[in-house]
């Protein structure tokens, strides 16, 4: 099956290949997202997750990531979906987000894990997060779970 490609690219800019990691965890009927807010740009609304780091498995960096972004201890259950999002960062460095999506149970706060300070926990309903999110991506994971649990796994 094709992954699905989202983002549009800048004509003659080079978009390096970025294996990542993103989940979903619902709590109350809510999901976790994380309000990024670097200095210069306006905040935006991003799934948790991020970059798979060389030697560490996608599962492995969700969790991580879930732990450095929001400070929330996190496993995956299991991965649902896959796609790729070209994006340019704030530092001007393009890349093409190779993503996958991983439905994540909830183990517990763990502040202590939370390094990225520019990153705030946000718990949204998942219909407002669909609007919300800043990649196209993210909205489309979150809607393809939604479908997912309607239709019962």
């Amino acid at each position: 099956m094709a992954r699905p490609q989202f983002g549009d690219p800048e004509p003659g800019r080079t978009y390096r290949d970025r294996p990542a990691a993103f989940g979903i965890v619902e709590q109350e009927g809510r999901i976790a997202l994380v309000r990024v807010a670097k200095l210069g740009h306006a905040p935006w609304l991003d799934l948790p997750g991020g970059a798979i780091d060389p030697g560490e498995t996608a599962e492995q960096a969700v969790a991580r990531e879930f732990g450095e972004e929001a400070g929330l201890k996190v496993a995956a259950i299991e991965a649902y979906a896959a796609a790729d999002q070209y994006f340019v960062n704030t530092d001007g460095e393009a890349y093409d987000n190779l993503a996958t999506f991983f439905i994540l149970r909830l183990l517990g706060e763990a502040p202590e894990l939370k390094i990225e300070e520019d990153h705030t926990l946000v718990w949204m309903e998942p219909e407002a997060a669909v609007a919300a999110l800043r990649h196209d991506a993210h909205a489309w994971a979150v809607a393809a779970w939604r479908r997912r649990l309607h239709r019962g796994g």
